[in-house]
């Protein structure tokens, strides 16, 4: 009885949100249409719109928006609304006072810097943002005095703080979880329960991203694997696209999958929203918008595979930063919009990310802004906005951290204790890799490789599994070193690793 209430609730939710959606305004208008057409008959009247609704293509959009709704958080009425957004209370204080913090830096550089948090561009700056809008990267403006807002070191350290004040650590079972930096009693999975989850990925199945498979031919798997694809796309099925992902998406097609998956349509309507954030980057001025410039130039322009990207990066973030549409995915994330961004009358900024979160890699897959924007939108509210707030998501970076340490403490504990007796906590060297789910750590091929399982799995689960089974791969020479240092310059270039070998031996092939 209490299955069949609660997916009845879920079903009224779903109905409820699109409602308002621009698909159901679509499906209306083409139903309403359709009863003008000779073959609708008044005595079978249901069945003969539903049929044309579905020989149309629109039976799968709405399919495909369902599914989408199904991939949120499930949320209960009576459920208070910060329940939804994290149910832990911990968390959510910790959450509220890095905030507070984040914000505190911001302000200060802003008093600090005579630097208004929000302006109004004056007529002359509009026209000559307006012309240089495909070409920003030329600009170089002095961004000396502007300071990032925090580093990754900074988040890491209040992580570490964390402590659930109801539980009392001496009742743990064993004396390894005390070697770790994280010690919050969440759940995560071991590798019993990874290789469960994870079964697509075991070493007697074919996946893209491996140079050789034993069991069968590497060009006819690729061949047969492209073909499948293929009728995937043909079918615009968002659940069949997800599940192919699970063993990596092929280069040519992995654009419309990605976009499939995560019902990104970039229809009209989507098209006019991004313009109208574009106009938004041009009328008002933000202080964070020197940050995201600071960041790119640091970060992306530097980069031997992203430069070429510089403009788009620009672009997307410039506009992310001012997307109120960001504001619905703030319901089921334990952070809240930064609302004291605002000034005066400016109404655009209510949601300003100080964190550029990853969007260089989606540049090699999308050519047109609108469309680019559009996916990685879905991304960051789906996925990436997990790995920069505190909560108890599976998928949260609190639990992506404390996964990492306990497959190392438990598959790898002499690595583990001997890099914890030289100072060289694992964790306050991966963390990095996890806070950017590998952006700019991988070779771009290996990336998407990567997230083609992000996606596949609806789980950032596993950017942690990954880089446990670095460690695993750097083993040997992680035992010979005697600091801090010497353990970072092991693990300091990871261009050349490949993505799925890794991952495959570190679940299937270690023993338990």
């Amino acid at each position: 009885m209490e299955q069949s209430t609660e997916l009845s609730l879920t079903i009224a939710q779903i109905v409820q949100r699109l409602k308002g959606s621009h698909l159901h305004s679509q499906i209306e208008r083409q139903a309403k249409e359709c009863l003008h057409q000779p073959d609708i008959k008044l005595e079978s009247l249901k069945e003969d719109v539903r049929s044309f609704l579905k020989t149309s293509g629109w039976e799968r959009k709405l399919q495909n928006a369902v599914y989408r709704e199904l991939q949120l958080p499930p949320s209960h009425p009576a459920a208070p609304p910060e329940h939804l957004k994290e149910p832990l209370a911990y968390m959510r204080k910790a959450q509220a006072s890095w905030e507070k913090r984040v914000l505190k830096s911001l302000n200060s550089m802003s008093t600090e810097l005579g630097v208004p948090l929000a302006r109004m561009r004056p007529a002359v700056e509009q026209k000559e943002l307006t012309n240089k809008w495909n070409e920003m990267g030329t600009d170089e403006p002095d961004l000396s005095r502007f300071r990032p807002v925090y580093a990754p070191k900074d988040f890491l350290e209040v992580l570490i703080s964390l402590r659930n004040p109801n539980h009392d650590s001496s009742e743990d079972i064993s004396a390894r979880s005390h070697w770790g930096l994280i010690q919050v009693p969440l759940n995560v999975r071991d590798i019993p329960q990874l290789r469960q989850a994870y079964s697509e990925l075991n070493l007697t199945t074919g996946q893209l991203g491996i140079d050789d498979h034993a069991h069968v031919h590497p060009d006819l798997f690729e061949n047969d694997y492209v073909q499948i694809g293929k009728k995937v796309v043909a079918d615009q099925d968002s659940a069949a696209a997800q599940q192919y992902s699970r063993q990596g998406c092929p280069t040519g097609l992995r654009a419309e999958l990605w976009a499939l998956i995560l019902n990104s349509t970039n229809q009209p309507p989507d098209v006019m929203h991004y313009e109208q954030l574009k106009a938004g980057v041009i009328q008002h001025d933000l202080l964070v918008d020197n940050l995201i410039y600071k960041d790119v130039k640091l970060t992306a322009s530097n980069d031997d595979y992203y430069f070429v990207f510089e403009d788009f990066l620009y672009q997307v973030l410039l506009c992310f930063s001012r997307d109120t549409a960001v504001l619905e995915h703030f319901k089921y994330n334990s952070a809240t919009p930064p609302k004291s961004y605002i000034q005066g009358k400016v109404g655009e900024e209510e949601c300003a990310v100080v964190y550029p979160p990853n969007v260089a890699p989606l540049c090699f897959l999308y050519n047109e802004p609108s469309k680019l924007y559009s996916v990685f939108r879905e991304m960051y509210i789906r996925y990436f906005f997990r790995l920069h707030s505190i909560s108890s998501s599976p998928s949260g970076i609190v639990s992506l951290c404390l996964q990492f340490e306990r497959l190392l403490q438990t598959h790898l504990p002499q690595l583990f204790y001997h890099l914890r007796q030289i100072g060289a906590q694992p964790l306050r060297i991966a963390f990095k890799w996890m806070v950017r789910a590998f952006s700019g750590y991988l070779s771009t091929d290996q990336l998407l490789l990567l997230w083609d399982r992000i996606l596949g799995y609806d789980s950032l689960e596993v950017v942690a599994v990954l880089a446990a089974a670095v460690f695993a791969f750097r083993a040997e020479n992680l035992m010979e070193v005697t600091s801090l240092a010497s353990a970072e310059a092991v693990l300091a270039d990871l261009s050349t690793l490949k993505v799925m070998p890794l991952i495959q031996i570190f679940l299937f092939a270690t023993a338990i």
